[in-house]
């Protein structure tokens, strides 16, 4: 499988461009940043409980090697193709320490303070909305491809689209403003199974001090998750009960 076929797979997008929440006419410095910023989301470290959190990460270094070589990212701009026979591309690379060696230094502790910064930022408001705006109000997606988050971040998440929502900044999306009690309480529990698979294979690997300690935030988080879900569905029963029909706005760039 290609490397677009496999973007399209895993982010749910075969742009390149779009996987990394970026436009065509984005920079170098853009690119690498926006690069720095999803990887993070899918580091091995980071999200333990992401079965294909390995696979994203080396997906992406691949995706990267293409947008930051010159030729290969003009033959995708003007073709829309990648060249899999390219050493850019080449098997054999560990995308990892291609990863540390672009950003070295890099610790779980590292991702924690980003994340930390990141959450509440302008930066994640822009973030959010852009997927919202990409993927039409569809939460499951937007949670998925959201960075920085887990289950009990989404009533936050939807505070940002909603007051995005109100102030005509974006169109609202039946997908948002009508989903189900039903396919909320799916969301909630393929997280919860995620999380426990993901507790049992830590359990099997072993780890060391500093992944245990990430695992024990995980797992503190987790305690607040449900009575925040809950609280926050209700919330927004009422809130949403009160008004009616859709609402214009800007549209999104592609």
């Amino acid at each position: 499988m290609g490397l677009l076929e496999r973007c399209e797979e895993l982010f749910k997008s075969s742009n390149l461009y779009e996987v990394l929440g970026i436009n065509k006419e984005a920079s170098e410095k853009e690119i690498r940043r926006s690069y720095y910023k999803v990887s993070l989301k899918v580091h091995p470290d980071r999200a333990p409980e992401d079965p294909l959190a390995t696979e994203k990460f080396q997906v992406l270094g691949k995706l990267y090697a293409v947008l930051s070589d010159t030729e290969q990212r003009a033959v995708y701009d003007e073709q829309g193709v990648v060249d899999e026979e390219s050493d850019t591309l080449s098997q054999d690379r560990c995308w990892e320490d291609y990863w540390r060696l672009l950003f070295p230094k890099i610790t779980v502790q590292d991702i924690l303070e980003f994340e930390n910064k990141y959450k509440g930022s302008d930066e994640e408001r822009k973030d959010v909305i852009q997927l919202y705006v990409q993927h039409q109000g569809n939460m499951d997606v937007i949670t998925a491809s959201a960075m920085c988050c887990s289950q009990e971040d989404e009533p936050r998440l939807c505070g940002i689209i909603q007051a995005a929502i109100d102030s005509e900044e974006v169109q609202s999306f039946p997908a948002f403003t009508k989903e189900s009690d039903k396919k909320k309480k799916a969301r909630r529990k393929r997280a919860n199974k995620e999380r426990q698979e993901a507790e049992e294979m830590q359990k099997e690997m072993g780890l060391g001090d500093e992944d245990d300690s990430l695992v024990m935030m995980l797992q503190q988080k987790q305690k607040s998750r449900e009575q925040n879900f809950n609280s926050f569905l209700s919330d927004l029963e009422t809130k949403y009960s009160k008004k009616s029909g859709p609402q214009k706005g800007k549209k999104s760039k592609k």
